[in-house]
């Protein structure tokens, strides 16, 4: 692993926390995570791993636990035995996951594990520390499509003066988009604060302030309350 990859790469420099373990027979993936709460499993993920799961579930109380998104539904606690393989003798061990119905994870979620991100990664189990267990290699392809260029005055037009416009229901996202190019293709016909309508050729306008009668309909009516104070100030 590069400790400074290139540019743009920097997402390809992580590894994998998931080994592949053996469990009820029956080979499946180990998400290793040293920092949570308590192991977990998805009850979609389980059903594949151990069809009977739920005749073996013990019940849970108490007990209310949350995703970075949404609250998790508890269905009770699945206690199974989990073989680490390894060349110098598999290892054994019963863990507890509590068995979540409306989790989308792929494999079981192991918590409390010590991890030991050196040169060749690794991780021990228990107070043996010469047995190091390894990682599933990390080879997942990631693809990353053409990025357009941004106009960053486009995007200021939309945010600053179009924020508060009301679009039709009716437009796609992408008439919506081309509308507000277009808008800001002929900006110079627009107004602002620093070039207000007046400013623009065009469209002057001849203001022409005068205290002589005529009134405007405006001055003409009558102040409201009529008081003296405001007959007064009038």
């Amino acid at each position: 692993m590069q400790t400074k990859p290139n540019r743009g790469k920097g997402y390809t420099a992580g590894n994998s926390c998931i080994p592949e373990v053996v469990s009820d027979k029956k080979p499946a993936k180990l998400f290793l995570d040293p920092g949570a709460f308590c192991s977990c499993v998805g009850k979609s993920f389980l059903k594949a791993c151990a069809p009977n799961f739920e005749d073996q579930l013990l019940p849970i109380d108490g007990i209310k636990l949350n995703s970075s998104s949404n609250p998790m539904k508890e269905l009770g606690i699945f206690e199974t035995t989990v073989i680490l393989p390894h060349i110098s003798g598999n290892l054994r061990i019963t863990v507890e996951f509590v068995v979540m119905e409306n989790s989308s994870s792929t494999h079981f979620i192991m918590y409390g594990i010590d991890l030991h991100n050196k040169k060749d990664r690794y991780y021990n189990i228990g107070d043996n520390k010469l047995q190091k267990l390894a990682f599933l290699p990390f080879k997942r392809q990631i693809t990353v499509s053409k990025v357009a260029p941004v106009n960053l005055q486009l995007v200021k037009l939309k945010s600053e003066q179009l924020n508060e416009a009301e679009m039709s229901l009716h437009l796609t996202d992408k008439q919506e988009n081309d509308f507000s190019a277009l808008l800001y293709d002929h900006r110079e016909a627009s107004s602002s604060e620093k070039e207000p309508l007046g400013a623009i050729i065009g469209h002057e306008v001849d203001i022409i302030l005068s205290i002589e009668r005529p009134y405007p309909p405006l001055l003409r009516r009558p102040a409201y309350p009529a008081s003296p104070k405001s007959r007064e100030a009038l």
